[in-house]
């Protein structure tokens, strides 16, 4: 199993809004193209929040091929949606992580 991990630091000017979005939208958005199977939402908690509220989004996939469809299909496109919506007001950090237990 692998896991598409998305670390975001907002802007405390939309971190509410932010969140809502992410919930209501963008998680649902994301499962919707069938390369995840689900998705959990952190909080980092050891991080100095005075520029912005930190979270971290595990997509949870089967396999890499899934990954690999999701970036040449879909992930511009959110990627985009996300942009438009909120601009530089979120800076955002992904990476692959591979289950090994």
């Amino acid at each position: 199993m692998l896991i598409y991990n998305v670390t975001i630091k907002v802007d405390d000017s939309i971190a509410n809004e932010w969140l809502d979005w992410l919930r209501e939208e963008h998680i649902p958005a994301m499962i919707a193209t069938g390369c995840f199977n689900r998705a959990v939402i952190l909080r980092l908690q050891e991080t100095t929040e005075q520029d912005g509220v930190t979270y971290a989004v595990q997509y949870y996939m089967e396999n890499e091929a899934m990954y690999n469809h999701y970036l040449s299909s879909f992930a511009d496109d959110m990627r985009k949606k996300g942009n438009d919506k909120w601009g530089n007001k979120y800076v955002a950090f992904r990476s692959l992580l591979e289950v090994v237990n």
